[in-house]
């Protein structure tokens, strides 16, 4: 007996070994050395080169539509995936499943078919042109939606749309709700409610989900360039990067990597913020 239970721990042993190996390899090949391959390339031709890379009108312009778009696209979803999973676990209605089903679209729709979207909308051929045409006669305006910032910031939105919801429908659903009843049967009113009971809960949830809505929206590519047109202007940072990669210079190249680099950069400093935020609601 003895034997035979020394002989199944010896296997175990192996087992968790080999697996170990396995997932640590794949995640060096696959992740690490195409990151640090990145870091390496942006500074072959020295930090002097790397930062002029970085300080580009292009580069900047981007950088500034990147944090703009990532800015309102984190603002909207938070308080529209707050109020969807609200509704979703503490009431009862009709078309609650097509709502939660809703939701994942961005999931499984590609974000080029995204982009293209919107383009059919409110681009010159699309159904609301004329509506467009319609304020801008009237008020004097100059709305311009495809090719254009609000569309960057619409097809940022609609990638990153599920995160937040994503992150505090399984903690809400968890909760349940006797604790809001509760409060509800002594007289607390709806906002009280959430601001002393729901959220406590859900904050950690909140802030992680807030986070990789973040790491999406700075990183997203296929969506954005459907409805990007103008370098300089409406290009985000992973379309500066492709044009700069594109270009085919060397120099160019180099650039590319660099600028990469910055997302790189951020994409880690997102990781530590996340780790610190686990961290901390693993504490309470």
């Amino acid at each position: 007996m003895a034997k035979n239970r020394k002989g199944s721990e010896k296997k175990v042993d192996i087992t968790k070994i080999v697996l170990i190996a396995l997932s640590v390899l794949f995640v060096f090949l696959m992740l690490v050395m195409p990151l640090i391959s990145v870091i390496v390339n942006s500074l072959r031709e020295g930090f002097k080169f790397y930062f002029q890379s970085l300080g580009t009108s292009y580069v900047l312009s981007a950088l500034g539509v990147t944090v703009i778009a990532t800015v309102i696209a984190v603002i909207v979803n938070t308080f529209f995936g707050l109020v969807a999973s609200w509704a979703i676990t503490k009431f009862s209605f009709k078309g609650k499943q097509v709502l939660a089903t809703l939701i994942d679209i961005p999931f499984s729709i590609s974000p080029v078919v995204a982009g293209l979207s919107y383009v059919m909308t409110f681009g010159r051929l699309g159904w609301a042109r004329p509506l467009i045409n319609a304020i801008n006669n009237t008020f004097g305006t100059d709305i311009q939606i495809v090719f254009a910032i609000p569309g960057v910031v619409l097809a940022t939105i609609f990638v990153t749309f599920p995160f937040v919801s994503r992150e505090l429908i399984p903690v809400l659903n968890v909760e349940g709700t006797d604790e809001e009843e509760a409060a509800a049967l002594m007289g607390a009113k709806g906002f009280t409610i959430f601001r002393k009971i729901t959220f406590p809960h859900i904050k950690w949830a909140l802030v992680y989900g807030v986070i990789l809505c973040t790491a999406r929206a700075l990183g997203e590519f296929g969506a954005v360039n459907a409805l990007s047109k103008t370098r300089g202007e409406t290009f985000t940072l992973p379309l500066e990067i492709d044009a700069l990669y594109l270009a085919g210079s060397a120099d160019s190249i180099v650039s590319s990597f660099a600028v990469s680099s910055l997302l790189v950069i951020i994409a880690i400093v997102v990781l530590i913020i996340r780790n610190i935020f686990e961290h901390n609601a693993k504490k309470e």
